[in-house]
């Protein structure tokens, strides 16, 4: 018995079904995704990989110094001078606001935060970021909150100066040999969680221009000595050379605490904006103390108020880690909200 024709509008019926089941799908991938990067992650081979690694050896970074392998001492400006170099505050006229997500899923390191920054509205620049970390929730169960200001003057056009203040506290619930104490570093008491680190510390960077599009930088990091591995001293640099849309940097530098003994890491990055728009990122690391090669991108959309960007860093070692780094950037000074100092005094 043949079956009896199907009418057009069934067809079309069917044919929406399929297409709506298809973006279903399609939402509930990506949901999954999301889900499985932001929510708290149960770490599959965190005994594999070492301490310093699931705490970034002290490091918070943009999307932007991620990708690039954290090669932006020299040509990171913005929100990214805050946490790598303070001299280049003064780089650029800018007044930025961003919100942050760094994300390591073999650690199950989560860290949130947003750093501000203004240039604009006085020749001493300056920036604010406030970033809180959990890591090892069925483990060490590690909680930070790190806050740093920063301050930077342009002493000319070639060359910039800068200082940053740095305050940390880290607390973790896990045990140590003696179990969950405050010996090793963390049972609350009345009054909360005894933190295992509290201090405050500070970081000097210069940037030199000798030509334009050239620059040249150095940076001192924690110079108080704390010697611990989650606030390691480092002494480093970078130089970077930029032209149209294109830029080149690399860095090295020296960590004095992370592994117990003075080690280094080398960094290098490149990155292209297209019609102004849209950046393309990548970068390569090498990281002595932990004997790892590690490549890095990201992608992102520059608009005239806003920013999004994304990038992904991976160890090329079975232990990983994985960092993935989110932002999302709006652009006060373009908004007409503000108006810098030398535009009000032209104005009375």
């Amino acid at each position: 018995m043949s079956s009896a024709p199907t009418e057009p509008g069934s067809r079309a019926v069917a044919r929406f079904n399929m297409r709506a089941g298809a973006r279903r799908a399609c939402f509930a991938g990506v949901f999954a995704l999301a889900a499985s990067l932001i929510l708290p992650q149960r770490a599959t081979a965190q005994s594999a990989l070492p301490t310093p690694l699931r705490t970034n050896e002290g490091e918070n970074e943009t999307a932007r110094s991620a990708a690039l392998g954290g090669a932006m001492r020299a040509w990171g400006y913005g929100t990214t001078s805050v946490f790598l170099n303070p001299a280049n505050l003064a780089e650029t006229r800018a007044y930025h606001i961003q919100g942050l997500v760094q994300l390591m899923p073999e650690a199950a390191r989560q860290a949130y935060g947003a750093v501000v920054m203004d240039s604009v509205t006085n020749k001493l620049a300056g920036g604010v970021s406030v970033v809180g970390s959990f890591a090892d929730p069925d483990g060490l169960d590690r909680t930070s909150l790190d806050v740093r200001f920063a301050l930077a003057y342009p002493i000319s056009d070639k060359f910039l100066i800068g200082a940053g203040g740095r305050y940390i506290r880290a607390t973790q619930l896990g045990g140590g040999i003696l179990g969950n104490s405050v010996i090793s570093g963390g049972l609350a008491d009345g009054e909360g969680r005894h933190p295992f680190l509290e201090t405050a510390t500070f970081d000097v960077g210069l940037t030199l221009r000798p030509t334009e599009g050239l620059a040249l930088s150095a940076v001192g990091q924690n110079l108080t000595y704390p010697n611990n591995g989650i606030l390691p001293t480092t002494l480093g640099g970078g130089l970077g050379y930029t032209i149209a849309g294109f830029t080149i940097e690399a860095d090295a530098l020296a960590d004095f605490n992370s592994w117990g003994t003075p080690t280094a890491r080398a960094m290098a990055g490149a990155e292209y904006l297209i019609a102004e728009r849209f950046p393309i990122r990548l970068g390569y690391r090498f990281d002595q103390g932990a004997e790892q090669h590690a490549i890095s991108g990201g992608l992102g959309y520059i608009a005239r108020e806003f920013a999004v960007e994304a990038s992904v860093r991976r160890a090329l070692d079975e232990r990983g880690p994985t960092t993935v780094v989110i932002g999302l950037s709006y652009f006060l000074e373009s908004s007409g909200l503000i108006r810098s100092t030398s535009d009000l005094r032209q104005s009375q």
